[in-house]
């Protein structure tokens, strides 16, 4: 089967699981300080901002992106700010409704106009900008991928929505830390064994794309000396 030339999986290209979990730890922090302060949203959003800071300095240190970590710690004040405003303790996770339904419908255009996300995300981290595009091999491998994707998000909503309108606080966030790093791992997984699937076998992988009319790099033996 197709593999990248390095021999990297997917789920390199993309990212492991410490971003997924890192995550996952404001929106636990807010319903334990929901929860122990007699259901107050102000405790939860203190603790959600304070564990988010935390998690923001540390991300830094390990040198993440400083531009990734603030739109990170944003999305939690983001999130904190709803739950104020609203006075709903579940409201809270109503950005993670909002990010998960947008999600899936931008992956879902991405595949209806031949411009696959995960094509997208995959060819900027191998540096072919838009070289993917031009072999259909790659591009339907990467559409079908992409469908994965709008799989997951779909998947989230399907749990969140019931959770959210039982206004389940601790539910959601037990299913928001499950649907995170596992679904993402499961997510990414699939996608990778539906790209291997849909390249012919002959492909030379998703580093060397292949233009109609040219053929796949291959190496010359040496010729014997006369």
């Amino acid at each position: 089967m197709a593999q990248p030339a390095s021999g990297e999986s997917l789920a390199d290209l993309l990212g492991g699981r410490r971003g997924a979990i890192e995550a996952s730890l404001p929106p636990v922090a807010y319903a334990v300080g929901w929860g122990v302060a007699g259901r107050s949203i102000l405790a939860g959003v203190v603790a959600a901002l304070v564990v988010g800071a935390v998690v923001a300095v540390w991300r830094v240190r390990q040198g993440d992106r400083p531009r990734g970590v603030l739109i990170s710690l944003l999305g939690v004040c983001l999130a904190a700010l709803i739950a104020l405003r609203t006075g709903r303790a579940v409201d809270f996770f109503l950005l993670q409704l909002v990010t998960n339904a947008a999600s899936a419908l931008a992956w879902l255009v991405s595949i209806a106009i031949r411009w696959p996300l995960l094509g997208v995300i995959v060819g900027l981290a191998l540096g072919q900008k838009a070289r993917w595009r031009k072999d259909p091999a790659l591009l339907r491998a990467y559409s079908w991928g992409s469908g994965v994707w709008v799989m997951q998000y779909v998947t989230r909503l399907a749990v969140f929505l019931p959770l959210y309108a039982a206004d389940r606080v601790y539910a959601l966030t037990a299913a928001r830390a499950a649907l995170t790093w596992p679904l993402i791992a499961a997510c990414v997984a699939v996608s990778w064994w539906v790209i291997r699937r849909t390249l012919p076998p002959d492909h030379p992988g998703l580093r060397h794309p292949v233009e109609p009319g040219l053929t796949a790099p291959t190496t010359v033996p040496p010729q014997p000396g006369p």
